[in-house]
């Protein structure tokens, strides 16, 4: 009787262990996991790096870079690394670009003339005065995300301007502090 209390003890200990074993995971189970898993870390900031690289390019009105995902199913680290480098240098080349729009002297002569950048004030928004329908055309994700264009960045402001001087407008949009900057 007394060895047959000490199995089933015994049997319920381990029992247990499996239990807490295979049981729900916690936050360091799942860092412990994510240790003896580098690849899994690796994915993660592949993506977190594509999306930053494909918000960028979407500022400058670019299309973004075409990806074919085969970090995903590919087993080897060394790979996965490789195209965790890739994403990174593509972002830091998109976050250049974006700090030096093509035209950025332009865009602050002209807002030297127009307002500050948060101008609030309606008809017109921001530092360079975009009315509703400017930036409904030009700037439409941005304008569904952040609002008016009070409400974007300085930067975000220049690269929206950039996409109507490229589609033909010019600096036509802003007449007389164009021409006061002597752009047109």
């Amino acid at each position: 009787m007394r060895q047959s209390l000490l199995w089933l003890t015994a049997f319920s200990s381990v029992l247990a262990l499996a239990f807490v074993a295979l049981g729900p995971s916690s936050a360091a189970a799942r860092e412990t996991r994510a240790k003896m898993r580098p690849d899994v870390g690796v994915l993660a900031s592949i993506d977190r790096h594509r999306r930053q690289t494909w918000e960028l390019q979407r500022l400058m009105g670019r299309a973004p870079t075409r990806t074919s995902y085969t970090a995903r199913s590919s087993r080897g680290l060394q790979y996965r690394r490789w195209v965790l480098r890739l994403w990174r240098e593509r972002e830091q080349r998109a976050r250049r670009q974006v700090l030096n729009p093509p035209r950025k002297g332009a865009w602050l002569c002209i807002n030297r003339y127009e307002g500050p950048w948060h101008d609030p004030h309606a008809p017109y928004y921001g530092g360079l005065q975009m009315d509703l329908t400017f930036q409904q055309i030009y700037g439409a994700d941005l304008l569904r995300r952040k609002g008016t264009a009070d409400r974007w960045t300085p930067l975000e402001q220049m690269w929206v301007a950039e996409r109507a001087y490229r589609s033909g407008r010019g600096f036509y949009p802003w007449p007389n502090t164009a021409r006061a900057c002597g752009l047109l």
